[in-house]
């Protein structure tokens, strides 16, 4: 289960990801649990992403609600 920190970032990372803080705690448990991966841009910094297990989790958590 994902604490409502971990929620928000992924929220965050689904809708700005370029506005995320890359040294935030709930992204290594986001990216160790597959919800979001880091692509590299060219400009060498890292960009988080919603993989399809997060956007799944994310879709779950629209139609609760």
């Amino acid at each position: 289960m994902l604490s409502p920190h971990e929620f928000a970032t992924l929220m965050l990372i689904k809708n700005a990801p370029d506005q995320i803080e890359l040294d935030r705690a709930e992204l290594d448990t986001l990216l160790e649990r597959q919800l979001i991966s880091l692509e590299s841009l060219t400009s060498g910094r890292p960009r988080p992403h919603v993989t399809s297990d997060g956007d799944s989790i994310l879709k779950a958590i629209t139609r609760i609600r």
